[in-house]
């Protein structure tokens, strides 16, 4: 039988996937894994260097296509950052029922400890530019090694927020996983709220607004 000629990486990544669902184990070598799949084994070194580097590549092709999803709507792109991520994290589990089995086998022998998994690594990244994308309004501190730690931390809490949101999903063992889209909509809801820096600003204004009046006094 002729060699698959036109493989890409989305190929690699499905073939990848039915093998260890159906083996429930990785294969135990590129030449056995091209074999199995009928192309040629340079085609494997063509996207991946590793099978690891084909697990870390699922999850950021799970955050892609939630991506393409989310840009076809005509409505997304007039949300604000609230909307934005409640759409995201929605459309993203969506992505992540649709292959439920993949995910409970990749992330549960790593052990169950989100801070470990090593195949998240990718979607960590693409995900942390998403978060800094989304144009979530934080307090002007006016110093730039301020506002770097500000938003460093503001992407590594929607990070673990993500990882939690995964670890519920997958104890999760309502109908259609429907407490988890209940916890979305409140830990999202949540964040926002402790991020609501309208308070605050109206607070420094009125502390601005005393001491001027003090100075003027004087």
């Amino acid at each position: 039988m002729a060699k698959k000629k036109n493989i890409n990486e989305n190929d690699i990544i499905l073939f990848y996937m039915d093998y260890v669902l159906e083996h429930n184990h990785q294969p135990k070598s590129v030449s056995s894994f091209t074999k199995h799949n009928n192309f040629e084994e340079l085609k494997f070194y063509e996207f991946f260097d590793s099978f690891e580097t084909v697990e870390k590549h699922v999850f950021k092709a799970f955050h892609d296509n939630t991506i393409i999803a989310l840009n076809k709507s005509v409505d997304y792109s007039g949300f604000e950052p609230r909307n934005k991520l409640l759409s995201y994290y929605y459309t993203f589990f969506e992505n992540l029922t649709a292959n439920r089995s993949y995910v409970v086998y990749a992330l549960h022998k790593q052990n169950n400890s989100l801070k470990s998994y090593k195949s998240l690594a990718k979607l960590k990244s693409s995900f942390s530019h998403y978060i800094q994308d989304l144009g979530i309004e934080l307090i002007d501190v006016k110093e730039d090694r301020l506002e770097k730690i500000q938003n460093r931390g503001l992407k590594e809490t929607a990070w673990l927020q993500l990882l939690l949101t995964m670890k519920y999903w997958m104890d999760d063992d309502s109908p259609s996983f429907g407490k988890t889209d209940i916890f979305i909509e409140k830990s999202v809801n949540t964040s926002f709220d402790a991020l609501n820096i309208a308070p605050l600003k109206s607070l420094i204004d009125f502390g601005k607004f005393i001491f001027k009046e003090k100075i003027k006094k004087s």
